[in-house]
C-alpha cells in the first residue's frame, strides 16, 4: 500500500521566511516528508491561487528532502477563507475530481495548516468519507525542524472505550424500545435492534404492521421518546386513529381549515400535521384513511406543504411520520382502497409486530411488566402466590389460550386479577375465575369454534377437545354430522369414503369409520345420541 498525504498549504506556518532561514524552522507541510517512520509516496498540496509563490518554494524544498515523493498541487479558489460554505464547497469539488483508490493507497488528511474553517471542513469531509482516510496532525518539537506527527483514525469502532459506550447506548435504546422487558423471542429482538438504529439515524416514514393489540401504538410512543432523547425531534408527538376520521372532518382534523370553510367552521383550525411540526405524527390504522386524504398526505410527506381545507394559501410542517395498520395494504391497493404511491412512500422501513401467540416465550416477562405497571398505577404491590402463578402460566401457554387481542387481553386480565387480589395476593381461585372468563370471551368471538366445536362439545369432554388441533376439530365435526344424518354406520361410511371405496378390492366402510372414531374414544352409537 502506498502512503498518500493530502493537505492545505499554511500561509503562516509553512512560510518560515522565504530565505535560507526557512530551513532552520519547523514548517508543518514540509516536515511531513522528513520522517523515516512515515515514508510518503505521494503528497497532494492544496493551496489558494494567491499562495502560488509559497507553494512553489514548499514543493521544491519537499522534493529536495524526499526525492522519492511524488508531489502534485491543486488550486482551491475561494473569495473568503472564513466563509464556511465557500471553503467546504471548493474542498468538496476537489474530492469529487480526485481519483481515490483506497484499495491501493493509505490516505492521510493533514489538518494542522489552513484556517480553522478549512480544518473543520477537512475533518467533516473525512468523517463523511469523501476523503477516505485518516487524519494526521503535526506539531513542532524542541530538538529540530522535523517535529512530530500523530494519526487519528475516525473509525470509532477501533477505540475500545468509545465502541463500548456506543454499544451501551445501543443496548439502552433497545431496552427502552422494549419497555425494559427482557424479551426472549429472537425474531422480535432482531426487529427491535434494527428499529433502534433506524429510529436515531433516519427521519424517513416508518410503517408498523401487525394485529390489533400487538403494541404498535406503545412502540410508536417509545420511538418518539428515543428520538427526542437523541435530539432527532424537538416538537411534540401527535397521535390520531384514522378510523375516527370521515369526510370533511378528516380533512379538517389532518390539514386544518380556514374560518368559514364549511358549515359550522366558525374559527380556523391548525390541523394535526401542523401541530406535529418539528415532532412526530403517528397515524394509526392508516388503511382507514380516505383516498382524498391519502393524496394530500402524500404531498405533505414529500414536499412538507399542504393546503388547509377551504384555504387558498399553502402551509408547511416538518414532521416525522410513523403509520400503523392491521390491514394488508397491498391487498387494499389491489382493490383500489389505498394509493400505491403512498404505500411506496411509507414502507421504506416496515416492521411487522408479531402476535402474542407468535412470541409466547415472551409471555412471562410481559406478565411481570403488567404487574409492575399495575403497582405503579394503584400505589400498592400485587403478586401471585406460587401455585396461582404456575396455574396461570400453564393456561397461558396452552393451545386453548387464544390471546385474540394480544397484549390488550393480557393487560385486561392482569388488571382484573390484581383488582380482586385481597392483600395484594392473586390466588388460585382468582386465577380459575379469570381463566373461565377468558375462555368464555374467546369462545364468543371464535368463528372456528362456533362452526367446528359446537357439535363436538356434545360428544367429547372439554379437556379432550382443548387438546385437538383445529384441523381435527373441523374434520371430526363433519364426520359427526354425517353420522347423525345416516341410518347406519355402513351408510355413513359410504358417504364419507365415497371416492376411495371404489379403489379397494374389499370394501368395509363400517370398519374404516369405526377405526377413525376410536382415535377419539368415540363410537357410532355415542355420536348419534
Amino acid at each position: 500500500m502506498k502512503t498518500v498525504i493530502i493537505g492545505l498549504l499554511g500561509a503562516r506556518l509553512d512560510h518560515g521566511g522565504l530565505g535560507r532561514k526557512r530551513h532552520e524552522r519547523w514548517r508543518p507541510t514540509v516536515s511531513l516528508v522528513m520522517h523515516d517512520s512515515l515514508p510518503v509516496d505521494e503528497f497532494v498540496l492544496l493551496h489558494h491561487p494567491d499562495e502560488q509563490q509559497l507553494a512553489d518554494i514548499s514543493v521544491d524544498d519537499m522534493r529536495a528532502l524526499s526525492p522519492q515523493t511524488v508531489i502534485t498541487t491543486h488550486l482551491v479558489d475561494y473569495d473568503d477563507p472564513w466563509d464556511f460554505e465557500q471553503v467546504y464547497s471548493r474542498l468538496l469539488d476537489f474530492t469529487r475530481s480526485y481519483a481515490f483508490d483506497p484499495e491501493q493507497n493509505d490516505y492521510y488528511i493533514h489538518i494542522t495548516t489552513g484556517t480553522h474553517v478549512a480544518q473543520i471542513c477537512l475533518y467533516l469531509l473525512t468523517e463523511a468519507n469523501y476523503l477516505p482516510g485518516k487524519l494526521i496532525q503535526t506539531s513542532p518539537s524542541k530538538d529540530g525542524v522535523q517535529g512530530t506527527f500523530h494519526i487519528i483514525d475516525l473509525d470509532l469502532s477501533r477505540y475500545d472505550q468509545i465502541a463500548s459506550r456506543f454499544e451501551k447506548e445501543a443496548r439502552d435504546g433497545i431496552a427502552y424500545l422494549k419497555g425494559g422487558i427482557e424479551t426472549r423471542n429472537a425474531a422480535f429482538n432482531r426487529l427491535i435492534s434494527q428499529l433502534e438504529q433506524v429510529s436515531i439515524k433516519s427521519s424517513a416514514p416508518m410503517l408498523l404492521t401487525g394485529p390489533t393489540g400487538a403494541g404498535k401504538s406503545r412502540l410508536a410512543k417509545r420511538i418518539y421518546e428515543l428520538k427526542k432523547q437523541r435530539g432527532q425531534v424537538t416538537g411534540r408527538l401527535v397521535e390520531v386513529n384514522c378510523a375516527t376520521l370521515r369526510g370533511d372532518n378528516a380533512m379538517s382534523a389532518l390539514f386544518g381549515h380556514v374560518k368559514g370553510a364549511f358549515t359550522g367552521a366558525l374559527s380556523a383550525r391548525t390541523g394535526l400535521l401542523r401541530e406535529a411540526d418539528k415532532g412526530l405524527l403517528f397515524l394509526d390504522e392508516i388503511g382507514e384513511l380516505g383516498l382524498d386524504e391519502q393524496a394530500m398526505l402524500l404531498r405533505a410527506i414529500e414536499d412538507k406543504v399542504f393546503m388547509p381545507l377551504g384555504g387558498d394559501r399553502e402551509t408547511g410542517s416538518d414532521f416525522q411520520l410513523i403509520v400503523g395498520t392491521n390491514r394488508n395494504l397491498y391487498e387494499q391497493v389491489r382493490t383500489g382502497r389505498f394509493r400505491e404511491d403512498l404505500l411506496a412512500r411509507i414502507n421504506l422501513w416496515t416492521y411487522e409486530l408479531p402476535a402474542l401467540k407468535q412470541r409466547i416465550e415472551d409471555f412471562e416477562p410481559n406478565l411481570e411488566h403488567e404487574l409492575q405497571q399495575f403497582t405503579v398505577r394503584a400505589g400498592y404491590k400485587v403478586s401471585f402466590n406460587k401455585a396461582a402463578r404456575a396455574q396461570y402460566l400453564a393456561f397461558a401457554y396452552a393451545p386453548e389460550a387464544l390471546w385474540r387481542a394480544n397484549f390488550r387481553d393480557l393487560n385486561s386480565s392482569v388488571t382484573r386479577m390484581a383488582t380482586l387480589a385481597t392483600g395484594g395476593r392473586i390466588t388460585e381461585d382468582i386465577v380459575a375465575g379469570e381463566i373461565e372468563r377468558l375462555k368464555q370471551a374467546w369462545f364468543a368471538f371464535s368463528q372456528e369454534k362456533s362452526i367446528a366445536t359446537e357439535v363436538l362439545t356434545e360428544v367429547l369432554p372439554a379437556e379432550t377437545l382443548s387438546e385437538l388441533d383445529l384441523f381435527d376439530r373441523m374434520q371430526l365435526s363433519e364426520v359427526v354430522k354425517v353420522c347423525r344424518e345416516s341410518r347406519s354406520m355402513a351408510e355413513a361410511g359410504r358417504k364419507l369414503y365415497n371416492a376411495s371405496r371404489n379403489q379397494k378390492t374389499r370394501v368395509n366402510d363400517s370398519h374404516r369409520l369405526k377405526q377413525y372414531l376410536q382415535r377419539f374414544g368415540l363410537t357410532f352409537q355415542a355420536v348419534c345420541i
